[in-house]
């Protein structure tokens, strides 16, 4: 799959986030939620339907991706819906001016281990704008090798592991895909470490 294609596709990450969203749907009225990452965007659509007020975003460099959220919105009654080319590890304009967000939602961005840190530079520079915030996040355990913890730790950062069952979201139906490879789905919910003395 060509990287500009990434964002095509409904993963099965987007479809266990957008079940945890709906599990927990009555706390989603009046949130305010950045999807980073977006694609296809069925978590933040989930959201939006639930009463969120969401902001879509991608990547700035894959306009294609950018007119997907957009596509996605309108066929699910969504016009308003603001849709921004947001990159992971790059302070621009859209991002400075965001305003304040209550949730940030990501399924499968932890996908290629080389956008890691950029990926959580970003999020950290979120959570520091709006400390009581969270990263909600899914992800497919591709390798053993997998993992953010030492990134985490650089970025103060701290992680809480969800299991699928507390939302049932362990069904095969939700956490498999028809698409090659072993579909090993988690979640985590990432916010700011506390300092000392706090």
């Amino acid at each position: 799959v060509l990287d500009s294609q990434y964002g095509m596709y409904v993963w099965p990450c987007a479809v266990v986030l957008a079940q945890y969203l709906w599990a927990h749907r009555r706390s989603l009225p009046g949130k305010r939620v950045l999807e980073i990452g977006a694609g296809v965007s069925l978590p933040g659509v989930v959201a939006a339907r639930c009463g969120a007020q969401v902001i879509l975003s991608d990547s700035e460099e894959l306009p294609q991706c950018l007119q997907r959220c957009r596509s996605t919105c309108l066929m699910n009654r969504l016009p308003h819906v603001p849709v921004l080319g947001i990159t992971w590890g790059r302070v621009s304009p859209e991002l400075l001016s965001l305003a304040p967000i209550d949730i940030i939602l990501g399924s499968d961005v932890f996908f290629d281990p080389k956008d890691f840190e950029d990926i959580l530079t970003t999020i950290y520079f979120l959570l520091e704008k709006n400390p009581q915030a969270q990263f909600w996040t899914t992800y497919q355990v591709r390798s053993a090798d997998w993992s953010v913890e030492a990134l985490l730790y650089k970025w103060n950062l701290k992680s809480i592991h969800i299991p699928l069952h507390s939302f049932g979201a362990d069904k095969e139906h939700l956490a498999s895909s028809s698409l090659p490879g072993r579909h090993t789905i988690e979640m985590m919910i990432i916010s700011l470490a506390q300092s000392e003395g706090t």
